[in-house]
């Protein structure tokens, strides 16, 4: 609970600070005086002004959001001296770049964490499918389990290396959130047989990125060998008498060549509510043997499944991912850049009702996954605040009044027709776009309690 606390508030802090200081920045080089830069709202915790400057730098009590408040005509008198230093007088373009210097501080900081991640290195699974989900894309594309997938693509784009069960992950979301044919270009894993196979993702049809998405598209993890991990006490399994490190060869009369093929024989063991008892011939310390197992029937949402309570499946092979200095830089920015995309593509799909306003997350989820991230090391919480200032990035450049990118808006027109919104249809504008601000934030916190709660 404190590290998900401590690193739910680190992110939040470094990404707002990292906003407002674009716009301060971008303020402060065209000659617009900062009045306060303030990260976070609510009573000051701290607050200092350095010496010879006209800003006031304020640390704020409550965490989500920060501001930087500048020398403007329309929110209080401006003597007549400091008029060229307000920021209603500066020239569009002057106006425009300091509104838009925030989003694009965020995007630019997704960029530098995924290069760090790319020059660092990280252990990821090595691109080695397990055996598909029955019924599955993946089932009816032609592949078996056990492939390696060396190359792969969207629609018609041009192959490029997968380096890792990662890589092949964001790919197939993707495809699959986009509804395009993801090419794979795959070999046996002794090195033999190289074909490309096709997985037509029109045929998913997911208005959601779930879990379920996945068991979709059949590919679930990387290839793991079919031993059994630790056995919980007083599980199906212990009472039938497996034990830790046992290779499991055969469940009934299925030959098991993995340990995803052997988790899914295991959630089909049942019919209807009631557990199968099957014969399962395991190998033990050198020696085949064959034992009946009876799981445990649970009952999920979709449908009753069955559980031996013992973990399934041996650590997949990792490999080191890295890459040289350019190569890295240009990979932080490809992968912002697929990541802005993706997340504007979902955003219209969930306007126009092709996918599932359940995409929305608030503070809680982003909070959990800050945890989580931080709990399995500095690379993936570096991957997690890069993710999240993407999204920040991209939101704040939406159209809508109380944002950024309404500001913007505002700002096209004045470019186009040479003359400001209006008052009245700024105040108007103003209270639709908090409106619906407001909806999407109760949405967000709906989902929110749904996901961690329900």
């Amino acid at each position: 609970m404190l590290l998900t606390l401590v690193a739910f508030v680190v992110a939040l802090g470094l990404l707002i600070a990292v906003h407002e200081y674009g716009h301060y920045r971008v303020a402060v080089a065209c000659g617009v005086k900062v009045l306060r830069f303030s990260v976070g709202f609510g009573m000051p915790l701290l607050r200092w002004q350095p010496k010879g400057s006209p800003t006031e730098f304020v640390l704020g009590s409550f965490p989500l959001g920060g501001y930087v408040r500048m020398l403007d005509e329309r929110e209080a008198p401006v003597p007549a001296e400091e008029r060229h230093l307000a920021f209603n007088t500066q020239p569009l373009l002057s106006r425009a770049a300091i509104v838009a210097a925030g989003p694009i501080a965020n995007l630019l900081l997704a960029v530098v964490l995924y290069s760090i991640v790319n020059w660092n290195g990280v252990q990821e699974p090595r691109a080695v499918l397990a055996s598909p989900v029955a019924g599955s894309v993946a089932q009816g594309a032609g592949l078996r389990g056990g492939e390696v997938v060396d190359q792969a693509a969207l629609g018609s784009d041009e192959l490029e290396p997968v380096r890792s069960f990662e890589d092949l992950r964001w790919l197939l979301t993707r495809g699959a959130l986009e509804g395009v044919t993801v090419r794979l270009d795959v070999r046996s894993s002794n090195g033999a047989g190289h074909r490309e196979v096709l997985l037509d993702m029109a045929e998913i049809n997911s208005r959601e990125a779930d879990a379920q998405l996945f068991r979709k598209i059949g590919i679930l993890g990387p290839w793991t060998r079919p031993v059994l991990g630790e056995v919980m006490p007083q599980s199906a399994a212990e009472r039938a008498g497996l034990r830790q490190g046992d290779v499991v060869l055969q469940v009934g009369a299925t030959e098991v060549v993995d340990g995803q093929q052997l988790r899914e024989l295991i959630r089909q063991s049942v019919r209807g509510t009631e557990p199968l008892v099957q014969p399962w011939r395991i190998e033990r310390a050198g020696q085949s043997m064959t034992l009946d197992v009876r799981p445990d029937a649970v009952v999920e949402p979709a449908a009753t499944v069955g559980r031996i309570g013992a973990y399934v499946g041996a650590a997949p092979e990792f490999v080191t991912v890295d890459y040289g200095l350019w190569e890295g830089a240009w990979g932080g920015v490809v992968k912002t850049w697929d990541v802005s995309v993706l997340t504007l593509r979902m955003m219209g799909r969930m306007v126009i009702g092709e996918a599932s306003l359940k995409n929305l997350s608030g503070p809680l989820t982003i909070a959990d996954y800050a945890g989580r991230s931080a709990s399995m090391g500095l690379t993936q919480y570096l991957v997690f605040l890069a993710l999240i200032s993407v999204s920040l990035g991209v939101l704040n450049l939406l159209p809508l009044p109380v944002l950024d990118g309404g500001h913007l808006m505002y700002y096209l027109w004045e470019g186009v027709t040479g003359r400001g919104v209006s008052d009245a249809w700024m105040e108007r504008l103003q209270r639709g776009g908090v409106a619906v601000l407001l909806l999407m934030m109760s949405i967000a916190l709906f989902n929110d309690i749904t996901r961690l709660f329900g």
